[in-house]
């Protein structure tokens, strides 16, 4: 497998690889050892979903480096983690909705890692054998709610505040990636899966110390400095080394 995505044609809803700009599609278990048509399906009319459909979205706090330095507070010893709803999920191409007009809502542009098999309790080097991929994600959240409550998960969780995909690439190392956000064509943020404080085998061990995690579900690695907020009629664009581009608007 390389790049997986997730994709809707009339009523049918159907995984497909994806070569350069041709569905493959896929039969089988995406999660199990598929294999695929040898002809392509004709793209007329076909949607792109969001790849995957989690039990659950698990997002980590100030886990890069640069970040932690811009807003000056000390590097955490173990990984912060909380939930996010997973009706959060937006699909590339689909609008982020502000749910209250005069809030501050922050962009933030994430590696994604997609679990691809049930695990629990798992070393940081067994833990790529758990991993079905990485992709493009966002972790929206509304500024105002957060900082007036101690937990996050309501201000972060509205719906469309979880633009994912568009693909899941599942052949890419992931530990020395660009990525950068532009918003309106702007670049906002810029760094590297190398500022990560806890890299993405470290996560999926800790988070799985914690809880079972089941396939398709998402951890969101962090965001790097750069945060800033969005309003209606921004075009967001999450571009990462080696995966194909995540481009949302806001209304």
């Amino acid at each position: 497998m390389a790049a997986i995505g997730r994709f809707q044609k009339g009523d049918d809803v159907f995984y497909a690889k994806v070569v350069d700009g041709e569905l493959f599609r896929l039969r089988g278990d995406v999660f199990g050892s598929p294999s695929f048509d040898r002809k392509a399906t004709p793209a007329r009319g076909v949607r792109t979903l969001s790849p995957v459909l989690p039990s659950k979205v698990i997002s980590v706090g100030l886990n890069y480096a640069d970040q932690a330095r811009e807003v000056g507070q000390p590097t955490p010893k173990e990984p912060l983690i909380w939930f996010k709803a997973p009706t959060a999920l937006l699909p590339d191409g689909g609008k982020i909705e502000l749910p209250h007009a005069h809030h501050r809502v922050e962009y933030a542009a994430e590696l994604a890692i997609i679990i691809g098999r049930r695990i629990r309790n798992v070393t940081p080097a067994a833990a790529p054998r758990y991993i079905l991929g990485y992709t493009a994600a966002q972790d929206i959240g509304d500024r105002t709610i957060q900082n007036a409550e101690s937990q996050w998960c309501r201000a972060r969780s509205f719906d469309t505040f979880l633009p994912l995909g568009p693909h899941v690439e599942t052949k890419i190392e992931p530990h020395d990636l660009t990525l950068q956000l532009f918003q309106n064509g702007q670049l906002r943020q810029n760094s590297n899966t190398r500022q990560l404080l806890f890299n993405c085998y470290q996560l999926v061990s800790f988070i799985s110390t914690s809880m079972t995690l089941l396939p398709g579900d998402v951890i969101l690695t962090g965001t790097p400095g750069g945060g800033g907020p969005i309003q209606s009629g921004d075009r967001l664009e999450v571009r990462i080394q080696g995966l194909s581009p995540l481009i949302n608007s806001v209304k």
